[in-house]
């Protein structure tokens, strides 16, 4: 489960799109949100320009919202916080005995750090 709050004056609509940006970040650690996964995301707006009140219900109400030209930002932020969530909540884990006795490791940090470094000493293509 992804959470996405903002306090980016957003209408529904464009909290929808927020929200599909936090799958994007969850497909950035690789997963591939296969059927049956569960993976969902739940986004919304505490800015009060947006808040559906009761006095708002009973007839029309004028709205201030962000414009959809601001919303790149909103987008990559949602994106990228999603990953470095998932990625943090990965490394700081640790070793947990489950239901019937079931083990499940932590992360060996240390082991983690040098297969990155030898990631990043591959040889790259030019262009």
């Amino acid at each position: 489960m992804i959470v996405v709050a903002t306090d980016a004056p957003l209408s529904d609509r464009n909290l929808t799109r927020l929200a599909r940006r936090g799958l994007a970040g969850l497909a950035r650690t690789g997963a591939s949100m296969a059927d049956g996964s569960g993976d969902y995301v739940l986004a919304f707006s505490t800015a009060e320009s947006v808040r559906r009140t009761p006095a708002r219900r009973s007839g029309l109400a004028t709205m201030t919202e962000l414009p959809n030209a601001l919303l790149s930002p909103l987008f990559e932020a949602v994106i990228e916080a999603t990953e470095e969530a998932i990625y943090n909540a990965l490394c700081m884990a640790t070793t947990m005995t489950g239901y019937r006795g079931v083990t499940v490791e932590a992360l060996p940090l240390d082991r983690v750090a040098e297969l990155v470094a030898t990631l990043d000493k591959r040889p790259r293509l030019k262009m």
